[in-house]
């Protein structure tokens, strides 16, 4: 707990002294993606960093007074000033990189009356559209009563993570399910809009499927959720509504709340999924098709290469991390396929509280692995990585068998469509 809280002091004086972006704040104190630098700090701040850095900007035009003031500027350093931040906290955080932009003066400010104005006439216009004079009405008031009636007699009322009975309707049309769409991509349904980091950082391994599929920012700002009109808005995790949003989500449209239980748990949280979008059947088949795959796969990896150590590192321009045995990767090299489990990789599974820790130079030289997937986000090849001396000594370098993926593979996500991918991707390095 005192490691987080050193984090979040941390980051909140970057973000009060520099105009560095989301990301190189994120890689500073220890957390390598934006999202869940972003999910992290509203846990324990109450707020998001961009809605933190909008308000000190705020404040700051409202006494009239400059955020970057040589008094305020030179408490920090020159390196921090420029954008160029080093690690401060060596982390053992979660996904993939993301460049969020320089975040500047705040528009949502600007907008927000305008916003509730704009929610508020919306609501306004649903109650009188249901209000209409007999008169008006006569006409046609017994089919719109059997439509009301029929719409009606299809919802479903569930009950969220957070106790919510939420009515939902029998076949949604227009979903927003930020972080989950991999699961509505195995269900057949596409969102009206996908979540992104910044303008172009989406998930790329779904890109086939969600290619024209507008993005919205990943912390679904209340008016662009209400721009793209869903009829069904799905979180995953409370950390999203959190304060008021509830409520205010749920005046958009029904809101479902899938909970952090589920959220390490991608097989139950596809069937909750499939639940809320009324289609259990497919949930339930799209799980059985990927445990035939993963079957498939296991045995014929076992006949080919017997029993091998293996690892998986995701490679950024400051760290290496290793995956968790038992999530994302990890669940699917170790579980689903059968791989052994390097001893540096159980010892730093036990104290693991997240996807992905950091892995030490120490460790790296370690490890005992016959073979290596990486995930290269450094933007150089898999030779200039390990051709440093501290990789010489890794079973896997020696005999030629690492093998490494773009930031856009899915190895740092997890769920049928991103497993599956994985799966592919270790038999076509595997096999050959």
């Amino acid at each position: 707990m005192y490691l987080i809280q050193l984090r979040m002091v941390k980051a909140k004086e970057l973000l009060r002294k520099t105009d560095a972006t989301l990301q190189d704040i994120a890689g500073s104190v220890g957390y390598p993606d934006g999202y869940f630098f972003s999910r992290a700090f509203k846990k324990y701040i109450g707020v998001s960093p961009v809605h933190y850095r909008n308000s000190l900007y705020s404040s700051a035009l409202v006494r009239n007074t400059r955020l970057d003031n040589p008094l305020s500027m030179s408490e920090c350093s020159i390196d921090s000033i420029s954008g160029t931040l080093h690690t401060v906290i060596d982390n053992n955080n979660h996904y993939q990189n993301y460049d969020e932009g320089i975040l500047r003066m705040n528009r949502n400010a600007r907008h927000s009356m305008a916003f509730i104005l704009l929610l508020s006439f919306t609501l306004l216009l649903s109650a009188c559209s249901g209000t209409s004079s007999p008169a008006a009405t006569e006409g046609t008031s017994q089919g719109s009563n059997n439509t009301a009636a029929e719409q009606t007699s299809q919802e479903r009322v569930l009950k969220d993570a957070l106790g919510h009975e939420v009515k939902v309707p029998a076949q949604p049309q227009r979903v927003i399910a930020s972080y989950l769409e991999d699961h509505l991509v195995a269900l057949g349904v596409k969102p009206v809009a996908q979540w992104s980091v910044g303008k172009n950082s989406v998930q790329g391994y779904l890109q086939k499927e969600l290619k024209d599929a507008p993005t919205i920012a990943s912390d679904l700002p209340f008016k662009a959720v209400l721009n793209f009109k869903p009829d069904l808005i799905i979180m995953d995790s409370a950390s999203m509504v959190e304060g008021d949003k509830y409520n205010q989500y749920s005046k958009i449209a029904p809101t479902y709340v899938v909970g952090s239980n589920m959220n390490n748990d991608w097989r139950q949280e596809l069937l909750t999924v499939g639940e809320v979008l009324n289609k259990s059947s497919e949930a339930k088949q799209a799980l059985s098709s990927y445990d035939k795959k993963a079957a498939e796969a296991k045995a014929k990896l076992s006949q080919t290469i017997g029993q091998k150590n293996v690892a998986a590192l995701w490679v950024t321009d400051k760290n290496v991390y290793v995956v968790n045995q038992n999530l994302s990767s990890g669940d699917v090299l170790y579980k689903d396929l059968g791989f052994k489990i390097p001893q540096v990789v159980q010892e730093i599974s036990k104290t693991a509280k997240a996807n992905w820790s950091n892995l030490s130079l120490e460790k790296l030289a370690e490890l005992d692995a016959d073979y290596v997937f990486i995930v290269n986000s450094k933007n150089v090849s898999k030779e200039d990585i390990i051709k440093d001396p501290v990789w010489a000594g890794i079973p896997a370098v020696k005999a030629g068998h690492v093998y490494d993926f773009g930031k856009d593979s899915s190895w740092l996500y997890t769920g049928t469509i991103a497993n599956g991918q994985m799966i592919d991707d270790v038999l076509k390095s595997v096999i050959q």
